[in-house]
């Protein structure tokens, strides 16, 4: 499957589709305690689901002509575009299935659930055999893939037009990095309006495919450790997405699962905030950057975490 990195034409259109389904979510900045920096925090979390997702899957299903929805929608994911294709089936009217991992953390797997959508839990390989096949050979329904998809970068994308109109100066963008559609939809749309700053893919220590990748220049397998970090991270990056990864992202950064612990703990007791793992690991690697009087926004993709896991880091 050949994908193309969005336009920004294909960005704006998406951002007219989602107009009512994904809300414009507001970028915050953290009080300055650490050091000179302005680091500034987009709350994706805000979300109705809960994460960014929405605007992908919500660009990429309203974007589909009605006829291949007549047997619903159905896609693989740990939980957070799961709940954007859920959520838009039943605006729609259609039904939802998810393939989810057996690791899958069940606040995700339950809010899955509570929007109507059907849960079949799998091995990882089998998932993951989804996700490289863009389908499973004899489902029913019109395949959503939560990061293979020109669509659904695209939605991602008006995250990219949101800061650029409300931080114009911006240095850079920090992205958390799972399979790439985040942050190639927010670095294309960056490259196109504000093409100075700079976008940041950041990675957790153990699960950093990326950072081998752009070392290597071509894909490659590493050592996967899991951690409560399950949003973002696995073994290699997704064979389809690489051209378009090498061709918008050049920076990565590799944080530690206890710097994402960290940057959990700074959210919540200064601003009030909970994420998941994953939205946490751009505050961790904002923190550590070293970018002297920059202005630094830090994607916070997400909120699904288990609430014994935020006690466990609450407690240190």
């Amino acid at each position: 499957m050949t994908l193309h990195a969005p336009s920004l034409a294909e960005i704006d259109a998406a951002r007219s589709r989602i107009m009512g389904t994904a809300i414009r979510t507001p970028l915050i900045r953290l009080p300055d305690r650490d050091g000179d920096n302005e680091i500034w925090l987009k709350l994706e979390t805000l979300q109705p689901v809960g994460s960014f997702k929405l605007r992908g899957a919500g660009n990429c299903i309203l974007s589909a002509p009605r006829n291949q929805l007549a047997n619903g929608v159905y896609t693989a994911s740990a939980g957070n575009m799961a709940q954007g294709v859920a959520w838009m089936a039943r605006e729609l009217g259609v039904p939802a299935k998810v393939f989810v991992p057996s690791h899958a953390p069940e606040a995700k797997v339950a809010a899955i659930r509570a929007l109507g959508g059907a849960v079949e839990k799998i091995s990882f390989d089998d998932w993951w055999t989804i996700m490289i096949d863009h389908g499973r050979a004899g489902e029913a329904g019109c395949f959503v893939h939560p990061v293979c998809d020109t669509q659904v970068m695209a939605g991602n994308g008006t995250i990219g037009l949101e800061i650029a109109e409300d931080l114009p100066d911006v240095d850079a963008v920090i992205v958390p990095f799972g399979g790439g559609g985040l942050a190639c939809g927010i670095a294309a749309a960056l490259h196109a309006v504000r093409p100075a700053a700079r976008v940041i893919a950041c990675e957790v220590e153990g699960a950093a495919p990326l950072t081998a990748a752009l070392a290597a220049g071509q894909p490659t397998t590493v050592e996967y450790r899991r951690s409560f970090v399950d949003g973002i991270g696995s073994a290699a990056v997704l064979p389809a997405m690489w051209p378009v990864v090498r061709q918008l992202i050049a920076e990565t950064s590799v944080v530690p699962v206890a710097e994402i612990e960290d940057a959990l703990r700074l959210m919540i007791n200064r601003l009030h905030i909970i994420a998941e793992g994953a939205g946490a690991t751009a505050l961790a690697a904002a923190r550590r950057s070293g970018m002297k009087g920059a202005k630094i926004v830090c994607i916070v993709s997400g909120s699904g975490i288990n609430f014994a896991e935020v006690l466990r880091i609450m407690a240190g």
